[in-house]
């Protein structure tokens, strides 16, 4: 699996990273790929995180690494945004993207890629750092966030009329989720 992470958008979700970007925005940037290299030992998925550099970068994509995290710079006059979404486009293998903004994470949907939300992602990288298990069983974040557990109950009436099953979408981005 291969992950697209919205660098800036990671960082400005979560509250530890953003103190690390109250002090510069290169420690913000440095906070963020320590967390994730470690990510990356623990589970071996490759990991790209992309960030702006529309206003003061290159002409071109500039690409760089940190460990062996994948870094993407935008290029001049381009958003982090318009990068994601050409690798979303572009893609040749199954891919998660984290964000979460709304507009590339719809973009990511339409073509099949799941997108998972920063801060359930921010949840997963800290379950990696300090090592603590995921639950058991088919417990799994609801869209609130909060842990629910799909066991089917064998207490009460028999079921009729539809069921009660997650949309297409969202059961992608629970399958995506269970694999992080």
């Amino acid at each position: 699996m291969h992950l697209i992470i919205d660098g800036y958008n990671l960082i400005r979700q979560s509250d530890a990273f953003r103190q690390s970007e109250k002090v510069s925005l290169e420690e913000g940037r440095h906070a963020l790929l320590r967390s994730l290299s470690q990510y990356r030992k623990r589970t071996g998925h490759r990991i790209t995180v992309v960030f702006d550099a529309w206003v003061s970068g290159s002409p071109e994509v500039e690409r760089d690494r940190y460990g062996s995290i994948a870094i993407l710079y935008s290029q001049r006059g381009r958003t982090a945004d318009d990068l994601i979404k050409r690798i979303v486009q572009e893609r040749r293998e199954a891919l998660v993207v984290v964000t979460s903004d709304r507009e590339i994470a719809d973009f990511a949907a339409r073509r099949g890629v799941p997108a998972v939300s920063s801060p359930d992602f921010e949840a997963r990288l800290l379950e990696a750092a300090t090592g603590a298990a995921r639950p058991a069983g088919n417990a799994v974040p609801d869209r609130n966030g909060v842990r629910e557990d799909r066991e089917p109950s064998s207490v009460g009436t028999k079921k009729k009329g539809p069921s009660r099953r997650l949309s297409k979408k969202q059961r992608a981005v629970q399958s995506a989720f269970r694999k992080l």
